[in-house]
Formats: structure tokens, sequence, C-alpha cells
């Protein structure tokens, strides 16, 4: 009853406040000019737009936001983004995004896309478990949808979606070099270069990357739990999480005329394990993977009368070599059992996927843009290489595989960890954009997505968006989204922590949203949506006789609003801030859902306070994030994060020095841990960074 009352308040804040918008916007028919500068994005239906317009709650982050703010990785970008949280998980200390509430460990509920292309993997269903971040150089933009997507896009465009725009040839226009170094002993440098000859565009990027890492301890992990329980001394905790890399990113953008052709290596070496794999500390634990990326595109937009034509053919290839303790040396178990050297898993994964599809436009009946589309992606794991020294008791704990070395298991079908194994997707697409009356746009889409692994799904949406007055636009928006079983969750055998189950079903979300866009001024800009989602048989691991497997139980209920603002107080200063609330519940356990927070403020300035000398200041605060049921520990404690970043750009020659410090009043800023059935593993949180810094110079040719 408390959530429909605070779900009715929500409801009628919203009318109140769009009352207002109305009479103040009929009230100023005289602005002009208001969406002169509007940035556009193409990942609501697939054509480019006004962020304002598109038929979504979207937001895009440009190459001008990600310098101003100093951002260095993918996750800087995010985190700025109402309604997103990046949080952490032990494992790698990989990026969880959050949106509006939804979330799990390995977080296979958003879709991520490099230039309209996913970069999904096979076995968990994330971006994969050695991640390593992303950097920012060559990226033009970012667009972000929060809500469903998978009547276009497909599976796991489900809590949201985001697609990384790499820089073109004119964007890069020249060549640019770089170089900085910062806190925990961290290096980059990159060099751009893009130019146009003979009618050939040629774009060229290459980072690199190299840290220690931050070094922030850990007080307790798995292995203090069965150190206390066993009488026993094994445990590197208290200790610092392993968050070493070093990284390599390259890509290679050439167009002709109608066709397009792009190639990406990301190469990511001595990945450290976090907080630990299994969350006991592993120092000197680490894992290798490469991604490799390929895909040519055509298009013409007259090919024929009224018709837009695009064909596509991608192929994306990963893998993750590790080389991991799970537990330290001296471990040992209830059931008797030590390891001298430590329980150690080495699993490795080697992924290929092949996509093609083709989609059209066509504008031939008036007041309509019909889009269709097909396509087929072929998914698979073509090998899997394990050594190990451990194999698993009938109580699913650890005991010494044969003398107690490491020997291979690959080809062992009673001890590797997931067998090879494919998947196959056809796909069919309809979408109509239609200017049904003046000023009243209706867009109507649906998905037919067939999987020969687990059957058909199909996902249909609708978006209302009426021009309300000059400066005012209201979206009244549905849309179904799928999140695809992953192959662990469906194969996964001889695992240590969970097996797989081949009779799931996907997970499925319904989401209803009202929005309004309103621009008081040119130069104001302001957003206010209020969702409410519901979220059906979503897959958990349920433990039955002291085994874990994957089952569809659950349901999952939310709503909430997120507000931005976007003030251009003069010419040479910028005020953006941005609020979200949240309130889901896990229907099972008639819970607020875990480790998900309820308010998120976020506040930023531009300020061009002298001639070629810029600051930007961030200030972000998470708030009220609850335990999971059956956790006994507090809540999660609430922190606020300052960042700083000073530029100056040289007049005489085209050089700009940057200097950002993140976490300027070194806030002990930590995201929750995962509770187990005996209690939380790490009982004091994941830790994230204090105060750090990064400068860095950089030239234009």
């Amino acid at each position: 009853m408390d959530n429909i009352q605070r779900y009715d308040s929500l409801l009628l804040i919203t009318i109140y406040t769009y009352f207002l918008f109305s009479v103040t916007a009929h009230a100023q028919k005289d602005l002009d000019m208001i969406y002169a500068d509007e940035i556009m994005t193409s990942l609501a239906t697939g054509s480019s737009q006004p962020v304002s317009r598109a038929p979504a709650v979207a937001s895009v982050i440009t190459a001008k936001d990600i310098d101003a703010i100093g951002a260095t990785d993918l996750d800087h970008i995010l985190e700025t983004v109402p309604g997103l949280h990046v949080s952490r998980r032990a494992s790698s200390y990989n990026p969880i995004y959050t949106i509006r509430g939804i979330q799990s460990d390995a977080n296979p509920q958003v879709l991520i896309l490099i230039n309209g292309i996913p970069i999904t993997n096979l076995y968990v269903g994330d971006r994969g478990q050695v991640w390593g971040g992303m950097p920012v150089k060559n990226i033009s933009r970012v667009e972000i949808i929060r809500g469903p997507g998978s009547a276009l896009h497909g599976a796991d465009a489900f809590s949201g979606t985001i697609n990384i725009v790499t820089k073109t040839a004119s964007e890069i226009n020249g060549t640019e070099t770089g170089a900085g170094s910062g806190s925990f002993d961290t290096q980059r440098a990159w060099l751009l270069h893009g130019s146009k000859k003979n009618g050939l565009d040629v774009a060229f990027s290459f980072q690199y990357h190299k840290t220690d890492g931050q070094r922030e301890s850990i007080e307790s992990d798995a292995q203090t739990g069965l150190d206390t329980l066993l009488n026993t001394s094994a445990s590197n905790a208290p200790g610092p999480v392993n968050t070493q890399a070093e990284t390599i990113d390259t890509r290679l953008d050439l167009s002709r005329d109608n066709w397009q052709l792009r190639l990406g290596y990301q190469g990511r070496k001595d990945i450290g394990t976090g907080a630990g794999v299994a969350q006991a500390l592993d120092p000197t634990g680490q894992a290798d993977s490469e991604r490799i990326n390929a895909d040519i595109t055509y298009n013409d937009t007259e090919l024929s009368e009224n018709w837009d034509f695009t064909g596509q053919v991608s192929f994306f290839s990963t893998n993750q070599k590790p080389n991991l303790n799970l537990f330290p040396s001296g471990a040992s178990f209830p059931n008797g059992q030590t390891f001298p050297n430590g329980v150690i898993g080495n699993p490795s994964l080697f992924e290929r996927h092949f996509r093609g599809n083709v989609s059209a436009f066509y504008s031939g009946i008036s007041d309509h843009r019909i889009r269709l589309g097909a396509g087929v992606n072929y998914d698979e794991i073509d090998r899997v290489r394990e050594t190990k020294n451990f194999s698993l008791d009938t109580n699913r704990l650890p005991t010494p595989l044969g003398s107690g070395e490491v020997i291979d298991v690959s080809n062992d079908p009673t001890e590797v960890f997931i067998q090879p194994g494919s998947r196959t997707i056809q796909y069919l697409f309809a979408q109509d954009e239609w200017h049904l009356a003046r000023d009243w746009d209706l867009t109507g889409g649906v998905r037919w997505d067939s999987y020969s692994d687990f059957g058909t799904t199909v996902n249909p949406r609708a978006a209302l968006v009426w021009q309300s007055a000059y400066n005012l636009t209201t979206k009244l928006l549905y849309g179904r989204a799928f999140r695809a079983p992953s192959f662990a969750e469906l194969r996964n055998i001889n695992n240590p922590v969970f097996l797989g189950n081949p009779n799931l079903d996907p997970e499925i979300i319904d989401t209803v949203e009202l929005a309004f866009v309103y621009h008081p001024s040119q130069d104001v800009a302001t957003t206010l949506n209020i969702f409410r989602y519901q979220l059906r048989d979503i897959i958990r691991l349920v433990n039955n006789g002291g085994v874990s497997t994957a089952q569809n139980t659950g349901d999952q209920t939310g709503f909430g609003l997120e507000w931005e603002i976007d003030w251009k107080i003069n010419s040479k200063h910028d005020l953006i801030a941005n609020y979200a609330y949240q309130n889901s519940t896990d229907k099972g356990t008639n819970s607020d859902v875990a480790n998900a927070p309820q308010h998120q403020i976020y506040v930023r300035s531009d300020w061009e306070f002298i001639p070629d000398w810029k600051l930007n200041t961030q200030i972000n605060w998470i708030g009220n994030r609850s335990r999971a049921a059956g956790d006994a520990r507090d809540d999660i404690d609430d922190y606020t994060t300052v960042n700083l970043s000073l530029r100056h750009s040289l007049r005489k020659i085209p050089l700009e020095i940057s200097l950002t410090v993140r976490n300027l009043f070194d806030a002990d800023a930590r995201e929750p841990s995962l509770n187990g059935p005996n209690g939380a593993a790490i009982t004091n949180d994941l830790p994230l960074p204090g105060i750090n810094g990064f400068v860095s110079i950089e030239y234009r040719i």
C-alpha cells in the first residue's frame, strides 16, 4: 500500500508539473531557435533525430562533455547519467551498470553496443569477465536509453541500452597525440589520425593504458570465514584489492561512397582479480583477454525511390585466459582437505560471433516512415580450456584432483566447467514512425526473435510524442524487453559456484513511462520522466541440498522518476544537474531490492573563469541502498564524491594541458558486497579509490 501511495504521489507531482510547464510554455511562443543546438541520437529508432523528440528517454554524452569532465574511462562517463549507477563486483572489480534499481552481479540486463553492434559475451551475458575498462579518446559520443529496447535491438536491451560511437575521419580531422600519468602508477598514451584522400575517409586510433590500480584494503574475505571456522590463518585479508591492468585499444575506420569497413582490437593483459574471483583476496592472480571486431556496412539512400537500404555483416571474437588462485596457499575446508599451494583454477573460453542483417526505411506513404529488418546471428563457444588442482566432492567442496597438482581437464567431461556449444538467432522487426496529426507522432514497433536453444520471444513497443507547445514535448512510452539466458545459466557443469539449467526461459520486463522535455528559454532545458515497470521470470541461483542451480524464480516491480536541468548561465559558465529516485520491490521477499541506490544526485559545473582556462566541478551523491533480505548487516553507507578537472589551452600552439582530481575529499566510498547463505564473505563491502589524480598533455597537428 505504501508503494502505491508513493507512486500516486509521484503521478500527481508529474501532472501538476506538466500543467505548470504547459501554462508557461504557451506564454512564451516568441522564443526563437530553442532547438538550434539540439543533440541528435539514432539509438531510439535507427535514424538520427533530436533527443528531445526521440520516442525514448535518452541521454547523449558528447566528446566535448567527455573532455570537460576529465574522463579517462567509460565508467566516468556513465556515472553522470540520471538513473544509472556504476557499482562494482568483487571479481576483477568489473563494473555493474545499475539502471532504475535493476542489477545483478554479472549485469547482463544492460546491452552495450559499439557503433550499433553488441559486444555481449555468451558465457555470462556480460561484456566479458576480463573487461579491463574502455578508454575514451576515440569516443565521439555515448548514447544511453533508459528503459526497454528489445523491439529494436533484441536481447539484453532490458533495463537500458548504451551505444558507444567512435570518431570518424572528419571528427578527428588531422593528428592528435597525447600522454598522461597519475596515481597508482598509471600511464596513458594515445594517437588519433583522421584524413580524407581520393574519396577515402580514414580514421585510426591507438590507446595504451597501464596501472598498478588502487590498493584500498579489504578487512575480511571468504577465506577469513574458513579460518575462523577451522582455526587456520591462510587468508590474505586484511589486504589490498588487486586492480592492476595493462590495455591496448586500436581501431581503423575506412569509408568510401556507400561502404564502410571498421576493424578493432582490444588487448587486455595482467588484469587483476579485484577482491577475488571467489571473494578471497588473490594478490598474484591475473587474466588476459583479446577482443577483435570487424564489420562491413553498405548504406544506399537512393537505391530506389522512397527506399533507404542498409546491409551489414560483422564478426566479433573474444577470449579469456586466467591464472587464478580461488583460495590462497594453506586453505582448508570443512571436508578436511587442505591445499598447500592454494585452490587453483584457470577456466579459459574462446568465443566467436557472426552476424548479418538487412534493414530499410520506406517513406512512400504520406506521414509514415516505415522500417523493416531481418537478421541472423551465429554465436559459439568454440573452444574451452581448463587447468586446475581441485575437484568437487558430493557437498560441492574442493578436494585435491589426483595428486593435487595442476592438470589439464579440458577434455574430461566429468571435470571441465562447460562444454563448447553454439546458438543461432533469427529475427524480424518492423517499425512505423507515423506523423498522425499536427504536433503528434506515434512510433510503433515489434520484433520477433527465435533462439535455437530456448525458443521464441516477441517484444512490442509504442511511443506517443506530442509537441505540446513550441518549447514543450510530452512523451507516453510503453515497451517490452527480454534478457536471454547465458550459456553459464543454461550449461554450467562441474562448476564450484552453480550449475546450469537447460530449461530456462528468458527474463521479461514491461515498462510504462511518461516524460516531459521543456525549454523555458534558449539557455535552459529540463526534462522530467516518471516510470513504472514489472519484471518477471528473473533468473536466480536456487540452493537445493547444497547445490545452487539457475532457476526462473522471482518477480520485481519498480517505479520512480528522473529529473535533469541544463542551464547555460552565460557564455562562460554552464550548470548541469540531475536527480533520480527509484523504489523497487522484490515480490518474493516483499522487500526493497538490494544494493541499488534509491536516490542519486549529480551536479556539474563547467566554468571558463579566465580565457583559455576551464574548471569543471562534479558532485555525485549516492544514497539509500538496502541490503538483501536475510542480510543482517546495516544498510550500505551513503557517500558523496567531488571531482575537479582543470584544462588550459595554449593560444600560440595547439596544445592542451589538463589536471583531474577524483574523490577530492578522500571520501570512504564503498559498493556493496554480496551476501551468501552463511553471511557475507566480504563483510565491509568493496572500497572505491580514495583521492587520486591524473595529469595529461595533448597536441594536435
